[in-house]
């Protein structure tokens, strides 16, 4: 019985009765996991889960490797009636502290390397049994999924029931959990699914990680909502992915992919037989756009969204692919330019801040209404915090952002986070955290520093203070002092001003 599980009906519908079709093709394995062999095992771990004392509502948190574990260990906890709760596994032990006792996981799930400097700070969190999942499929998760039997009878879920939820930093360094419904994932994946034309016979190039809503939501639940198949790869690596790529229709990824996959001479031959690549998590470059149709003679589709909406825009699959936006609204979703203070629609063309509405919305921030509130209003608009344009044929092209967020590699830095701790050290005035463009990861973390006094730091004791507090992809990747920050009448700083004195700090022809 799994009808009553509105997400875990979703995912298996296309596969009930295809118990031998593939699913997970791994490299290195013999043989594709089947659905039968991937569903069998999300039950006995989902039984396991429920044996630990998981009640509907209770909360499961990973961070560990991008595993097939890792996926089971998703489904199972959707099945059980729990909430999903994946942690990018860079973070630091300071950092999964904060996620544990805001969430209050019952059961959390990390890499036996980590259990020892974890295993306190989940106790304290309120976590009643830490598991462990390690690169290679082995530790105590699997162990006890392999001590059950299939065969799990799913728990009654709701569409307005909560599924899972993921952290987006904030601008004033707290975190918070944005809280995502069944409805919002199976509505947002069903909308795509049929959008990109994706089928059976499809296989997916998955080698995004799972810790967020493109790798996890997207990806993943798309592939088994079409009963298609997915080339699990564990990383992105250029020589894997041209290698599989003649094997494969599709490929999902961040700019990063494809400025790497752009450097391969053997693209075009690999590229032959793919029928989509889509790109999402952060702009585009237009040249890069062109360099991809040039090579394969394929039109990237770009997409738009985040944590609190899933997706909400494409470029179209038929139809004009435009370089430099993220194309029209999703079926079901509204957008819309704002007066930032009412909300109240601007007209074509007007460039401001981006509004979303429709069932793929999040239901609010965990543990903050307060914050809920400032961002989802009460007609059910989000506020995106993105700056953005809608031309007359209804086209969104994202201009910038309000708030601070820098983009790299696809992963979100918000700047206050960085600049708390470098502003802490000794030597250290002020600081300003920003983003510049990268020609690897679109954007690259640059911290400019004021000194203080004789007693000023150097690049390298800053570098090592941030190391144990920070995940590496938020650490500055250049340090500049200056004797001053430059600001406006109201002292605010100026960041924009900052942007463009090093825009070309990472342009190799400067």
């Amino acid at each position: 019985m799994i009808e009553n599980n509105h997400l875990a009906f979703s995912i298996r519908r296309a596969s009930i009765g295809r118990e031998e079709a593939p699913f997970l093709i791994r490299p290195g394995a013999r043989r594709a996991l089947s659905y039968g062999e991937f569903f069998a095992n999300a039950e006995r771990l989902a039984a396991g889960l429920v044996e630990l004392g998981l009640q509907p509502g209770d909360r499961v948190a990973i961070q560990a490797a991008k595993t097939v574990g890792m996926l089971e260990l998703y489904v199972a906890t959707v099945l059980a009636g729990g909430i999903f709760l994946p942690l990018n596994p860079a973070y630091t032990a300071s950092e999964v502290g904060y996620f544990l006792q805001d969430a209050r996981p019952r059961i959390f799930v990390c890499a036996s390397a980590n259990l020892a400097r974890l295993r306190d700070i989940a106790s304290s969190s309120g976590v009643t049994r830490t598991l462990t999942l390690n690169a290679d499929e082995t530790g105590s998760l699997p162990d006890l999924r392999d001590a059950h039997a299939p065969g799990f009878t799913a728990r009654p879920r709701a569409p307005e029931d909560l599924a899972a939820i993921l952290y987006t930093s904030g601008t004033t360094g707290r975190s918070k959990g944005a809280m995502l419904t069944h409805r919002a994932l199976v509505s947002n994946s069903e909308t795509l699914c049929k959008l990109w034309r994706f089928e059976a016979e499809d296989v997916l190039i998955h080698a995004l990680p799972i810790f967020h809503t493109h790798g996890l939501f997207v990806a993943t639940n798309i592939t088994m909502m079409a009963g298609g198949q997915a080339i699990f790869l564990p990383r992105f690596d250029v020589d894997e992915i041209i290698k599989v790529m003649p094997r494969a229709t599709a490929l999902m990824g961040v700019p990063t992919f494809y400025t790497r996959l752009l450097q391969s001479p053997d693209l075009g031959r690999a590229a032959r037989n793919m029928r989509l690549f889509v790109s999402g998590s952060a702009p585009l470059l237009s040249e890069t756009h062109a360099r991809w149709r040039a090579l394969t003679g394929h039109e990237i589709l770009e997409r738009y969204g985040m944590t609190e909406t899933n997706m909400s825009t494409s470029n179209p699959y038929d139809g004009a692919r435009r370089a430099g936006t993220v194309g029209l609204p999703l079926p079901g979703v509204e957008v819309k330019v704002c007066n930032p203070k009412t909300g109240a629609s601007l007209p074509i063309g007007a460039v401001s801040v981006l509004e979303v509405r429709g069932p793929n919305v999040f239901a609010g921030y965990w543990n903050m209404p307060e914050k809920t509130a400032e961002e989802l209003r009460e007609d059910g608009f989000f506020i995106t915090g993105d700056i953005a344009s809608i031309d007359a044929d209804g086209y969104v092209t994202i201009i910038g952002r309000a708030k601070d967020l820098i983009i790299s590699g696809g992963l979100n830095v918000y700047p206050k986070e960085v600049e708390i701790l470098i502003d802490a050290e000794d030597g250290v005035m002020e600081s300003a955290v920003i983003g510049v463009p990268h020609p690897d990861l679109g954007e690259a973390v640059v911290a400019v520093v004021v000194p203080e006094g004789s007693a000023a730091p150097d690049k390298a004791q800053i570098t090592a203070a941030l190391k144990p507090s920070l995940a590496r992809f938020k650490q500055p990747k250049e340090i500049v002092f200056v004797p001053e920050l430059p600001r406006n009448a109201m002292g605010k700083v100026q960041k924009n001003a900052l942007r463009q004195t090093y825009a070309n700090l990472f342009d190799p022809g400067t």
